[in-house]
């Protein structure tokens, strides 16, 4: 994106080719621009009072704000650092500002009969709150100015720039949405990392599925969407469009390995002879690079290769059946991490006593913390401590639900191990093969026991508490819902995204009983055990519990991080996508979501993309979602808790009622 972002303050290299009052041609803008995700870009600055404008070197200039205060106002950094909220809500906010910031980024597309054009988009950045007068006024002043062979059009950068410009005729304004003009993107960073690796390409899921058995931790895998199930290599490609949010860049995130969308691949694998052959693969936020290296470098295994992740023994002594909000985060040696943090959101939504502000008290250079900014985004005067925490728990609790439920302990699944000698057979069997690192027979022997699990009978005193949890749904004929809440998963280092099975279509007792013991085997798949050994995760330290919970229609369903994921030091913005229906549709690839990112510190929202929709929600809809995230960013403080700066993954829904329920909340690795 060419975006600026707001100050915090840096040192200007001694070069500075910066010009005043010229107009600009396009060999002026080369010399003065630089290059952001693949695009040549030029601050502007717009001094009203002057009727003039500054053409920065960008260089020489990398904030809007330094310049203005150094170069036109005679301030030196100190000041500004010192003043520098003030200051940034007076060209940034100020409905009658002097200045107008901007930033002009140069494309190219195709027009409706194939050629080639050339023109220029002039934006402000996100947190910019200009009205329509200030819009029009702001690219008609550009628009005099700059070469009049370019098209000129206007980016709103958020979604209020949009509802101002509704009125505004796009004869008078011609504009490109984000969506517009990014959804087409040749390369797309999903995770930021670096890779040395064989690249291996595959055009469909059977070939990868063909292959993968000769696949290894130094391969690099490219295809059109990779499967869930993918194994944990090098590095990922993908050549058609995903979410940041699926489950597979989730996965790259957790093993800190690359990934992104590269459209473009099978031209460049033509070009230069790439698959099979070792590459330097590069995901940046401003580039994605392939370089093929003429022979097999020298390697030594990824530092997940050796990575070890370290659980506490699981209680397995008899435990009741509890409903969800009798959990707390201590549990989950009894229940499971999932069930856990779901039983700590019912405590903190009903006793509002935790602190969800402290990730607003880190300090943000130059700025010693962002208590104002909460508190002007709670509609409080002043950032007092102690109302501070109140508005925040409030606004928290007046936002989301936790859902009801209840939690199947470890030891319901102890008991049903123990009572069946041929299932105790055959995990010894498999302990013996993790021991003996005997993977040839692991397969095999994970899907004997999976399927001995299926259809082994319950003991009668497990599956009676089982189906006395919820007598009246299962009378009543109600749709049920199955989650797995693992030990061994929404782990720091260790998500587990999408390893374990869900049953999300469950009525009547027997169903119920099936989903259950369905959970129980996606703790002995193939890919399960593989990817916990991998980590040193034993598996007598690994068990199951089972969240089961009646089913809520969704009229919106989606995933939130409460980071920018592919813009790591963005303190500011959280990124959501969301799809009519349940949550599931974004994290298992089904659809392609609507993209979302909000700004919780000065506020404010922008489109990313419209997925497979036609059309983006409306700006009520998109308020709350404003307001979620928000919350999101809260309950950051409290989950995340001591590294409040660590972000959380939370899947939520939009119900048909119109509340919003949080269904999971977990570490997301960056």
């Amino acid at each position: 994106m060419t975006t600026t972002a707001l100050p915090l303050g840096a040192p200007e290299p001694a070069t500075d080719r910066t010009v005043v009052g010229e107009n600009l041609s396009l060999p002026l803008f080369r010399t003065l621009s630089g290059v952001l995700a693949g695009h040549p870009y030029l601050k502007v600055v717009v001094d009203r009072a002057e009727d003039t404008w500054h053409l920065l070197d960008t260089a020489a200039h990398p904030f809007h704000v330094n310049y203005i205060a150094t170069r036109v106002l005679g301030m030196d950094l100190a000041e500004l650092d010192a003043v520098l909220d003030e200051f940034n809500a007076s060209v940034y906010m100020d409905p009658e500002r002097r200045f107008l910031l901007g930033v002009l980024s140069l494309h190219t597309d195709e027009d409706t009969e194939g050629r080639e054009r050339t023109f220029l988009v002039l934006e402000t950045t996100e947190a910019d709150t200009m009205h329509g007068e200030l819009l029009e006024f702001f690219h008609g002043f550009v628009r005099e100015r700059v070469d009049g062979r370019l098209p000129l059009l206007l980016k709103p950068a958020n979604h209020g720039q949009e509802e101002e410009l509704a009125a505004v005729s796009e004869q008078r304004v011609p504009r490109i949405l984000s969506h517009e003009l990014f959804g087409t993107r040749t390369r797309t960073p999903l995770n930021l990392g670096e890779a040395t690796g064989r690249l291996r390409c595959f055009r469909t899921v059977e070939e990868y599925r063909a292959a993968a058995g000769g696949l290894g931790w130094s391969d690099i895998v490219a295809m059109p969407c990779l499967p869930d199930d993918v194994q944990r290599v090098a590095g990922f490609l993908n050549t058609a469009p995903i979410t940041p949010l699926s489950h597979t860049n989730v996965l790259a995130s957790g093993w800190g390995i690359p990934n992104a969308i590269v459209r473009d691949l099978e031209q460049l694998v033509e070009k230069d002879g790439l698959d099979g052959a070792w590459v330097r693969y590069r995901v940046r936020e401003d580039e994605i690079t392939l370089e093929r290296l003429e022979q097999a470098p020298e390697l030594r295994a990824p530092a997940w290769h050796q990575q070890r992740i370290q659980l506490d023994p699981p209680l397995l002594e008899d435990a009741p059946v509890l409903s969800l909000h009798r959990l707390r985060s201590a549990d989950r040696d009894r229940y499971g991490t999932k069930a856990a943090n779901l039983g700590e959101l019912h405590h903190v939504l009903d006793s509002r006593t935790a602190d969800l502000t402290a990730y607003y008290g880190r300090p943000r250079p130059p700025r010693e913390d962002l208590y104002g900014h909460l508190a002007a985004r709670l509609g409080l005067r002043l950032p007092s401590g102690a109302e501070l925490r109140s508005a925040a728990a409030a606004f928290v609790a007046g936002t989301v639900e936790a859902p009801e439920g209840v939690a199947l302990p470890f030891s319901l699944l102890h008991r049903f191990l123990t009572s069946s000698p041929a299932l105790q057979q055959g995990i010894g069997k498999l302990k013996m093969a993790l021991e003996l690192d005997a993977t040839d027979v692991l397969d095999p022997l994970c899907l004997q026991i999976q399927q001995l699990i299926r259809n082994t009978a319950l003991p009668e005193s497990v599956a009676g508490e089982i189906t006395r949890a919820l007598p009246g749904p299962l009378a009543g004929g109600g749709r049920l819902v199955v989650r797995s809440s693992s030990n061994a998963e929404d782990l720091p280092g260790f998500s587990a995204a999408g390893v374990y099975d869900s049953v999300t279509t469950v009525r009547g007792t027997g169903e119920l009983l099936d989903a259950v013991r369905q959970v129980w085997a996606s703790l002995l798949s193939p890919r399960s055990v593989r990817l916990r050994h991998q980590v040193g995760i034993s598996l007598d330290d690994t068990y199951m519990g089972v969240i089961i919970q009646v089913y809520l229609p969704a009229a919106l369903g989606g995933v939130l991080v409460t980071c920018n994921p592919t813009r790591r030091e963005d303190f500011r913005n959280v990124y959501l996508n969301c799809s009519p229906g349940s949550p599931e549709q974004v994290v298992e690839g089904e659809v392609l979501p609507q993209q979302y990112l909000y700004n919780t510190v000065e506020g404010g929202g922008r489109t990313v993309a419209l997925g497979s929709w036609a059309e983006g929600l409306s700006a009520a809809t998109r308020a709350r979602l404003a307001d979620l995230s928000l919350t999101g960013r809260l309950l950051q403080s409290h989950f995340s808790a001591p590294e409040v700066d660590d972000p959380l993954d939370i899947e939520w829904l939009l119900t048909d009622r119109g509340d919003f329920r949080l269904v999971q909340i977990r570490p997301y690795a960056l």
